[in-house]
């Protein structure tokens, strides 16, 4: 368990400056001292406005259009122009259409995007395009005749495939080598690639080519986003039925992505909360440190960071695991999904039914057992592992490292939307429109789902960036540097950076930021050993939302392993304010710190309670006509929002 200290008893050695950061709405002015470290950048393009020390960009890389499988199944027609125009500020349609063929309401987002990123599902592309192609050669297969009949229908067929670890393509649609479907995913895939390169604005708007990799072994989640740098390619998405396992994926990408053609790639894994163990490293590799290290290597490469939130929840913590030491972290528990000892009901297949048909039933979420994959995650059963949350995972990856040399979990953080309505980041608790397009009124949003939808699921959060300026090589290389964050909605601007020198005084210098930089490292990188300082330091700062709540508190997250192995993790307050502040900014020094063990860092800045989406809805509703989850407590009426930087890892020495 992971231990909270308490707020009221600071008993930690730091110098707080409390809303007296040097700018509280605008980050400092730039230092020519500092001009290198966010990297070089390779895109030609030099904005008026670029700054050295970064600017806090936001986005949503995560999101879906009616090209995805399961969009089509709740009738979505938006597209991804759709998508960017809600993004840039424009209205866009809620889907589905009405009987007379108007869509249901009109939707705008608060404030417009930084960047996007639209990531339809690699798989199923031409499928979906072969059966609702009236000229397609298998439009009239029974296949095809079923899955018109009943999208929700259709979206199981074709989910069936990725829920085994060997998927093959339907022989009845895609013939028997697939490559009638590969032919018909040609035609998606390039207006989608189309739509991204004519919404990409150097200096003003990023867009990027991108989708998902959505497999679903054993009913559990095995998803990642794939993002590319630029309009450079391969032919096709590299999808989970092609290549079943990451480092396949990678390989194959590896091998499509040409980078003397200037192609290249990241990818991003999601809701590990719902992976039962999954997304742990290694699966169906040879258990030697030769393969173990060759693995890590490429995911060092390939997978720089993954969503800690969206709107399947929460990603950072869980509460009652046995192998990491620690108290409660009450914090875990927002718009969390599963709770080990929490018993859910839910929806399965019933496979001695006729046809396809659904059943309920009921489990207790429980620990993973050693080397345990559990089953039905993506519904909420099985077992939770330490690697399905990103607290736990990173020490195991910490853990790892000191086994093979190399960390395979060493994963910046970002978040996302996952939205199915195009709705790219609509954050908003108070006009959030729903995830899928069957959520397009309040009562349909307020009742149960699939586990995460419905009134189980919320609006999902934000993307962001510290780059040099707006162009997707600056975006991108922050991501492979992992100078990111995540925020669960609001648009706070949360820095980390540690140092064995930061000036104790640095909060209420007009160059805080650059100094940190010329004498620290931030967010996502490494504090590599000194030879002759002792304790490390940290900057933590944050600025809040310009248009949201003010900021309560700043919380230090630590992991480490000790010398006898043990996994600890604690929350650390460094900075409060009761009342709200404008920004918070710390100096921590590390007391407890220990050279010899291994430890990483990251900040969560936090705002005061405020209340969740569906109080709004149950507000919009008269008393009469309100779903019992309005009254009855099932569910809190309060959240708390937050951001989370990435890490800073320290490799301990012998």
């Amino acid at each position: 368990m992971f231990h909270k200290t308490n707020r009221s008893v600071l008993a930690v050695s730091f110098l707080l400056t409390a809303c007296s950061a040097p700018d509280s709405t605008t980050e400092v002015a730039v230092s020519e001292a500092s001009n290198s470290h966010l990297g070089e950048q390779s895109e030609t393009h030099s904005c008026d406005n670029a700054n050295q020390n970064g600017t806090a960009l936001f986005g949503d890389l995560h999101i879906h259009t009616r090209y995805s499988f399961d969009a089509a199944a709740n009738s979505t027609g938006a597209t991804p122009e759709d998508a960017h125009r809600y993004a840039r500020g424009e209205e866009i349609p809620i889907f589905p259409i009405n009987d007379q063929g108007v869509a249901v309401g009109r939707t705008k987002i608060d404030r417009p995007l930084d960047f996007l990123a639209v990531t339809d599902h690699g798989e199923f592309l031409g499928e979906r395009a072969l059966c609702r192609t009236a000229s397609s050669p298998v439009y009239s297969t029974a296949f095809c005749v079923g899955y018109r009949s009943d999208e929700r229908l259709g979206m199981v067929m074709l989910s069936s495939v990725i829920t085994t670890e060997t998927p093959t393509r339907i022989p009845e649609i895609c013939g028997q080598d697939g490559s009638l479907c590969r032919d018909y995913a040609k035609s998606p895939w390039e207006d989608i690639q189309a739509v991204s390169n004519r919404a990409n604005t150097p200096c003003e708007f990023t867009s990027f080519v991108a989708y998902e990799y959505t497999g679903t072994p054993g009913v559990s989640n095995y998803h990642r986003n794939v993002i590319f740098r630029n309009d450079v390619v391969p032919a096709l998405p590299v999808s989970y039925i092609d290549a079943p396992i990451d480092s396949k994926l990678w390989a194959a990408l590896d091998d499509a992505c040409d980078p003397q053609q200037g192609c290249d790639y990241l990818t991003i894994p999601h809701n590990t909360n719902l992976s039962n163990g999954r997304m742990a490293p290694y699966m169906q590799l040879e258990n030697t440190t030769e393969v173990k290290r060759a693995y890590a290597q490429k995911r060092l490469q390939r997978e720089p960071i993954m969503e800690i939130f969206q709107h399947k929840g929460g990603s950072e913590c869980i509460n009652g695991l046995s192998s990491i030491f620690g108290a409660p972290d009450e914090l875990c528990n927002v718009e969390a999904v599963r709770r080990i000892g929490e018993k859910k009901t839910y929806s399965v297949r019933d496979y001695e039914a006729e046809g396809i048909a659904m059943m309920e039933t009921s489990s207790v979420t429980k620990e993973c057992d050693s080397n345990e994959i559990g089953e039905n995650g993506m519904v909420g059963a099985g077992c939770v592992h330490p690697t399905d949350f990103q607290r736990s995972a990173l020490l195991v990856g910490l853990r790892e490292e000191q086994t093979i040399g190399l960390n395979p979990i060493k994963l910046g953080i970002i978040a996302a939307t996952d939205t199915h309505s195009a709705n790219a980041g609509g954050v908003k608790e108070s006009a959030w429109v729903g995830a899928v397009s069957g959520e397009g009124s309040a009562i349909e949003r307020l009742q149960p789902g699939l586990l995460t939808s419905g009134i189980d699921g919320n609006p999902g959060g934000l993307a962001g960036v510290w780059a040099k300026e707006n162009t997707r090589d600056a975006i991108f290389d922050a991501m492979l540097r992992k100078e990111v964050f995540g925020t669960s909605g609001p648009r706070i601007r949360p820095r980390l950076f540690a140092g064995w020198s930061l000036d104790q005084g640095l909060c209420e210098r007009s160059d805080m930021i650059a100094q940190a930089y010329t004498n620290g490292v931030p967010m996502g990188g490494d504090l590599m050993p000194s030879a002759s300082a002792v304790k490390p330091s940290f900057l933590a700062y944050a600025v809040k939302d310009p248009d949201g709540q003010k900021l309560h508190a700043l919380e230090l997250i630590k992991g480490w392993i000790d010398d006898q192995g043990k996994m600890t993790a604690e929350v650390i307050p460094v900075a409060s304010n009761e009342k709200g502040a404008d920004s918070l900014c710390a100096v921590y020094v590390d007391n407890n710190f220990e050279a010899s063990q291994s430890a990483y860092y990251y900040l969560r800045a936090v705002e005061p309670e405020t209340a969740r989406w569906h109080t709004y809805d149950c507000a919009s509703i008269d008393e009469g006509q309100r779903p019992p989850v309005c009254t009855d407590g099932s569910y809190p009426e309060t959240i708390v929002e937050m951001a989370w930087t990435s890490p800073i890892w320290y490799q301990g020495k012998d």
